[in-house]
């Protein structure tokens, strides 16, 4: 039998504290989503004065960068280079800002981050991973 790394409550309150304070010493309201590795929510903060929107689109990148094993910018970059063929594929917000958390090479999360610039939203989510590998 496998085993795999999953991660706890402390992992997730880790991330979303280090993400936020990437996010506050940059003055950029947005919301932060950390998904297990199946994309599903397992924590969301949404920073005062972030969008409404963000939150759900925050998920949704925690969601993609889970299930697809990697940045969700390869998601953008694959359609904007011409595989346009690729938006029609069974998920939402393929945008920048989702990043996998690996543990020995393998998924054990991901943290989506919805509300700035594309590089920012990564830069905030790179954060948080930092936090715990």
């Amino acid at each position: 039998m496998q085993t795999k790394p999953m991660l706890t409550l402390d992992d997730v309150n880790a991330i979303l504290d280090a993400a936020q304070q990437e996010a506050t010493a940059n003055s950029w309201n947005v919301t932060i989503a950390v998904a297990d590795d199946g994309g599903y929510l397992l924590g969301l903060r949404r920073l005062d004065g972030a969008a409404p929107f963000s939150a759900g689109v925050a998920g949704e990148k925690a969601r993609n960068a889970a299930i697809g094993r990697k940045e969700t910018q390869v998601f953008e970059e694959m359609i904007n280079n011409g595989r346009t063929a690729f938006v029609t594929a069974p998920m939402q917000a393929l945008l920048s800002g989702g990043v996998p958390v690996l543990v020995d090479g393998q998924v054990a999360g991901s943290v989506g981050v919805s509300g700035v610039k594309p590089d920012q939203d990564v830069q905030i989510a790179k954060a948080g991973v930092a936090a715990i590998v």
